[in-house]
């Protein structure tokens, strides 16, 4: 199955910490709903495993600030292997977009193992990139990143506003089903990163609520912390 969200939208990043997290919270579920994934209220656990290339391009350009750049990444859920995507984040300044396509557990297992050839015979766009950049610039998956999701939605706007707690790394391997995978937080107790996602505007209910509690908006890479992590851990 293939999924495909080509519109821009709109994505803002702040740090908060408990304090502000609580206050949102409960402001937030009055005008909001929980997203439907959200079978617990602390959320759901995302495990992203991202790619760079043999020049660190995907580092280096966000840390350089580069307005138009692009992450691949695999994405799943719970650590559940029957819902794999390989996915294309797309950055245009302000405004992200996403490609992806479905992958099965052989599939992932084949790109841990640096088999990609089967990328080549998929009919998705973001398969034959994976394939191509492989093959040309030695992209390999790099690092893995995970957190609890706490996700809230509005119709109005399209607006997602999600909390992302417990942020780690992998520390000696990015492949989230090998036995030898372990993590390790990358901030500091209490804190996590609040996204807001929208696509035209941001209702001004949202807005005025997100306004009494919040500090400055920020640059921020869960990517960017995780593999710098990673990178001290391996070179200790």
């Amino acid at each position: 199955m293939y999924y495909l969200e080509n519109r821009l939208r709109h994505e803002i990043k702040y740090y908060i910490n408990d304090s502000v997290y609580h206050t949102l919270r409960e402001r937030l579920k009055t005008v909001a709903a929980p997203d439907v994934n959200m079978a617990a209220e602390e959320g759901y656990l995302i495990s992203s495993v991202y790619f760079d290339d043999l020049y660190h391009a995907a580092l280096e350009e966000k840390q350089a600030g580069i307005r138009f750049r692009k992450k691949y990444r695999i994405r799943c859920y719970d650590r559940w292997d029957r819902q794999i995507n390989l996915e294309c984040k797309r950055k245009y300044g302000e405004y992200i977009a996403k490609d992806s396509a479905r992958l099965e557990r052989s599939e992932y297992d084949a790109i841990m193992a640096g088999e990609y050839d089967f990328l080549a015979e998929r009919e998705e766009a973001v398969c034959r990139e994976v394939y191509a950049l492989h093959h040309a610039r030695l992209l390999r998956p790099c690092v893995a990143v995970e957190y609890m999701r706490e996700a809230y939605v509005m119709a109005q706007g399209n607006v997602r506003i999600t909390f992302d707690k417990k942020i780690s790394a992998s520390m000696h391997t990015p492949d989230i089903f090998s036995a030898g995978y372990e993590v390790c937080s990358v901030l500091p107790p209490g804190v996590m990163v609040l996204e807001v996602k929208f696509d035209d505007f941001l209702p001004d209910v949202v807005y005025q609520i997100l306004k009494t509690a919040m500090v400055d908006r920020c640059a921020i890479s869960k990517y960017v912390m995780c593999r710098n992590m990673n990178r001290r851990i391996r070179f200790r």
